[in-house]
């Protein structure tokens, strides 16, 4: 676990590009007030938009999670702290008006990009 990586995975960094290259500037690895010991992967400020790239065993996907062989008890607890604390996170965002987007690792960044623009001018539209 040690070599896993907290921020800057490969799935985060290809959003981040798609992101860039339609013009979106965005902040990275942000803390935000009020959830202590959580980090946002890509933040819209202005629109109060985090978007969190997960990662398909860590965070249990619907699509793609896995059980593992080795350790079973061990890890079945680790997943399911990460789901609750995932669920924890989403609604302190929503308690504080942030709004939440979800992106799981085998989302291909392109379409991934397009829910963040359709969400992004969907938050301008509301704001106005």
């Amino acid at each position: 676990m040690q070599a896993t990586r907290r921020r800057d995975t490969a799935p985060e960094l290809a959003l981040r590009r798609a992101l860039h290259a339609r013009g979106l500037r965005y902040r990275v690895d942000v803390a935000l007030p009020g959830i202590p010991r959580r980090r946002m992967d890509i933040v819209f400020p202005t629109a109060r938009l985090v978007v969190l790239v997960h990662g398909c065993f860590w965070h249990s996907c619907p699509d793609h999670a896995t059980t593992a062989k080795a350790n079973y008890a061990y890890w079945t607890t680790k997943l399911r702290a990460n789901r609750e604390r995932d669920l924890d996170t989403a609604r302190r965002l929503r308690e504080a008006g942030w709004t939440l987007m979800t992106v799981w690792e085998h989302e291909p960044p392109q379409s991934a990009t397009e829910r963040v623009v359709r969400q992004l001018a969907h938050q301008v539209l509301q704001a106005n």
